[in-house]
């Protein structure tokens, strides 16, 4: 049968749309079902904090449970490279953290590229450290600090979550930064590192804000000072490495990713909906309160920023020599 040439054309323009027309109405239904929200780490952490929080909202906002699904070891690796091997459906996202971008350097080999495997789908928050010591400790200041350990080169010990975690890197950041020689005592997580702080077995600790706020609010720990560029709500009295040590500062970054491949219109429905959270007044206080700072970015940006901090930590790495477990 032999079609006039303008509703022939008419006919092949409609079915090439078909396919965007569909993944359009896909994106609209999404989620169907249950999606899983991959921690690579214990409950408890800063990261798993954020990731609750945001897990609730979504649930609320898309009538589906976001679940949150913990799967640590090898500081972080093994929950990422299930959300690297997983359909690029929606369906199995990742909570990124710092360590995503420190592994690049820290692990000679991993079974992934973490930038191009992951397609980075919207920023939560970054989280300070906060320089901490036992109310017994010596120093009460960061000079007085450094001045103690410049005299004990190599006594002072300064707690993590184990190596290349952020507490480690922002550990060994300072050491650059100051000349000071601490010795690193790694942990299996924030938790066990925050309780031998607590009991004095260790001497100093750089942790994420969630996981030791309420320490410090019950006086268990004393606050030397932040590790951002101003000082916090959540600590107005307490000053910023940066104030004794120029150009010092870090932040850990929390936010979502997906396999890559997962279609554009999923990423940014759920950009749109993960940035509504934040700028809503009730989680940008909870966040807040946690030592949060919320910064809303698109996906593009949220990967400039990813490609930024993989540079950065990635030369402290080096500096350090510091090895995988």
């Amino acid at each position: 049968m032999n079609l006039p040439r303008r509703r022939f054309l008419h006919l092949a323009a409609g079915a090439a749309a078909l396919p965007a027309v569909s993944r359009f109405a896909w994106a609209q239904d999404y989620p169907t079902r249950p999606v899983r929200l991959i921690v690579g780490f214990a409950p408890g952490q800063a990261l798993d904090i954020t990731t609750r929080m945001i897990s609730q909202w979504l649930s609320e906002r898309l009538g589906q449970q976001f679940i949150v699904e913990n799967r640590p070891g090898a500081g972080g690796n093994i929950g990422t490279e299930a959300v690297v091997r997983a359909p690029p459906d929606g369906y199995m996202l990742l909570a990124i953290g710092s360590n995503n971008m420190i592994n690049a350097t820290l692990y000679e080999k991993l079974n992934f590229n973490f930038i191009r495997d992951i397609a980075p789908v919207a920023s939560v928050a970054r989280v300070p450290q906060v320089m901490e010591v036992t109310p017994s400790f010596p120093a009460k200041t960061v000079p007085e600090f450094i001045v103690y350990a410049k005299a004990n080169p190599g006594k002072v010990s300064f707690a993590s979550a184990g190596n290349g975690s952020v507490a480690h890197v922002t550990g060994e950041l300072f050491k650059m930064m100051t000349g000071v020689n601490m010795l690193h005592v790694p942990y299996r997580g924030a938790a066990p590192a925050l309780t031998d702080l607590i009991g004095g077995q260790v001497d100093v600790m750089f942790d994420n804000m969630p996981s030791s706020i309420e320490h410090i609010r019950a006086g268990r720990l004393r606050p030397l000072a932040v590790s951002t560029t101003s000082r916090l709500g959540s600590l107005p009295d307490i000053p910023t490495v940066g104030d004794f040590v120029p150009g010092f500062e870090t932040s850990a970054w929390g936010g979502i990713g997906a396999p890559r491949d997962t279609p554009a219109e999923i990423i940014n429905k759920l950009n749109r909906e993960i940035n509504a959270g934040l700028v809503d007044p009730k989680m940008n206080a909870r966040l807040a309160d946690l030592g949060g700072l919320v910064l809303p970015l698109s996906p593009a940006e949220y990967g400039r920023r990813i490609a930024e901090e993989t540079e950065k930590w990635g030369k402290v790495i080096k500096f350090s020599g510091a090895k995988a477990d």
